[in-house]
């Protein structure tokens, strides 16, 4: 006598459960094989084998696919760690601190190949240059009363933003701006980063490469004071 045993008034979900549990089940009643209703592709009636070997290739597919994924996705952070390398190496190598923002600025623009670039100084500097791409706060993120809540959280901000804030970052090209990320430079000010495109930056993205720059860019500033 078979020692598997089932009990009466199984629902589907239960036989399921069970059959999962045990694999050997149609060893002990090999004659449940032969009644059993199989999938059907195009008419044509399944062996439980060959039914079997699909479900085993379906799966092989799907493991392929998400091998692939994976390895895409570690292409493309390999391209960004160098991207931020280069980053950080030409920021080490700026000897002022214009030198400095314009590094950042033209790394973020040219190699992050990103559609607009707003630095925010909490400073005034007469070395400074008059950029469109930089803007000088001497009162602090006291002058910034709608990026208040930022600052606080002082976390990178992805996605769409709230058109004051918009506004404030980008002038008169804000209306061109679909998606934005923030970047919190500690208490020294904050980066923007604009994008045309609306899929580009989304809440849901990594932040990591995002605070290695932040944490870069706020370590070369500090080199000159606030």
């Amino acid at each position: 006598m078979s020692e598997l045993s089932i009990r009466e008034g199984l629902d589907a979900m239960e036989v399921a459960s069970y059959l999962r549990r045990h694999p050997e089940f149609l060893r002990e009643f090999p004659d449940l094989a032969m009644a059993l209703v199989l999938p059907r592709e195009q008419g044509s009636a399944a062996s439980l084998a060959s039914y079997q070997l699909e479900v085993l290739r379906d799966k092989n597919r799907e493991l392929n696919r998400r091998l692939q994924e994976l390895i895409e996705i570690a292409h493309e952070n390999e391209a960004l760690m160098v991207r931020v390398h280069t980053l950080t190496l030409a920021l080490m190598r700026a000897k002022t601190l214009p030198e400095t923002a314009s590094a950042i600025v033209a790394a973020l623009t040219e190699d992050f190949h990103t559609d607009l670039v707003r630095l925010v100084l909490f400073r005034a500097d007469p070395d400074l240059p008059a950029a469109e791409w930089l803007l000088t706060e001497p009162a602090g993120a006291s002058a910034l009363p709608a990026f208040t809540e930022f600052f606080r959280r002082a976390e990178p901000l992805c996605g769409r933003v709230q058109q004051d804030k918009l506004d404030a970052l980008f002038g008169d090209k804000a209306g061109e701006v679909r998606s934005t990320v923030l970047l919190p430079v500690h208490s020294m000010g904050l980066l923007a980063i604009g994008s045309y495109d609306e899929n580009r930056f989304h809440p849901g993205m990594g932040t990591v490469f995002l605070k290695l720059i932040a944490e870069a860019v706020a370590t070369a500033l500090a080199r000159f004071g606030s």
